[in-house]
């Protein structure tokens, strides 16, 4: 049976404990007879938390015909399908293919300025959008053009189903599974008196489906941040933000379970 990966490169955190694990994994891969290589490869692997494979998936501009993998070196690690002690395990499942495919959908966001500039992110987790000087924004929300509502509070976050455990998940959105493209529109603070009536709850929206957030006159300079990474943008027309058809390829081994791993990173003791 042919190997369907042969060359690897390793994306390791920096710090001791991810090149620690690093040098034990390019030991054990190459007496398996893999290749570590920097360029051309076939397999990304991130050793880290989470951070550490969000950085690898952006340091390969979320290409979609590398294979994605991360090993557990930090904390949560909700991404990071592998754990220390299941290295060698992983090396014999991956040298006999016995692993499945999982295609995550990839945010596409665009932010349009009053003066026609258009600026174009992808993101695994989520974006988050408020006032530059963090004051009570006040935007419009539209899904496929057609009105949502009219919010006004601290701000929106609107993650993907891969993003909804991460920093969605502090403004209690849902939990989705994440073999699901979805998009959820998860309110920051939104306020709910006699004069303003804002959606409370978190919001989840199928695939191709476009979210549209228009900043009102009083809310145009916004800090918009995509994975964590913030940028600051003056007289802001509109954001639009979808899952549509670009997926990355990330390996799971046969027994993985969902409610396995939420029960685990979030539920049980250590």
């Amino acid at each position: 049976m042919k190997r369907l990966i042969n060359k690897i490169k390793l994306f390791p955190n920096d710090n001791e404990k991810s090149k620690e694990i690093e040098k034990i994994l390019i030991e054990r891969l190459e007496l398996a007879n893999f290749e570590i290589v920097d360029s051309k490869y076939d397999l990304a692997i991130a050793i880290g938390g989470d951070g550490s494979f969000l950085r690898m998936v952006k340091n390969n501009v979320f290409d979609t015909e590398t294979f994605y993998v991360g090993i557990n070196a930090g904390t949560l690690g909700f991404l990071q399908e592998i754990s220390i002690d299941d290295i060698d395990i992983f090396i014999e499942r991956l040298s006999s293919n016995d692993f499945t495919i999982q295609n995550f959908g990839i945010q596409e966001t665009k932010v349009t300025t009053k003066d026609g500039n258009i600026s174009r992110f992808y993101s695994l987790n989520e974006i988050v959008v408020r006032d530059r000087n963090l004051k009570t924004a006040k935007l419009i929300i539209e899904i496929d053009n057609e009105l949502l509502e009219k919010y006004i509070g601290d701000g929106v976050l609107v993650s993907t189903s891969i993003g909804s455990t991460a920093y969605n998940l502090s403004f209690g959105g849902s939990i989705v599974y994440d073999d699901l493209h979805t998009l959820q529109i998860t309110p920051i603070a939104p306020l709910n008196t006699k004069s303003y009536r804002d959606v409370l709850n978190s919001i989840i929206i199928p695939e191709n489906r476009t979210i549209t957030i228009k900043p009102t006159d009083e809310t145009t300079s916004l800090i918009i941040s995509v994975d964590g990474e913030t940028n600051t943008y003056k007289d802001v027309e509109e954001i639009s933000t979808i899952v549509r058809n670009k997926k990355i390829k990330c390996i799971r081994m046969n027994n993985f379970s969902y409610a396995k791993k939420i029960n685990e990173k979030f539920l049980t003791e250590k």
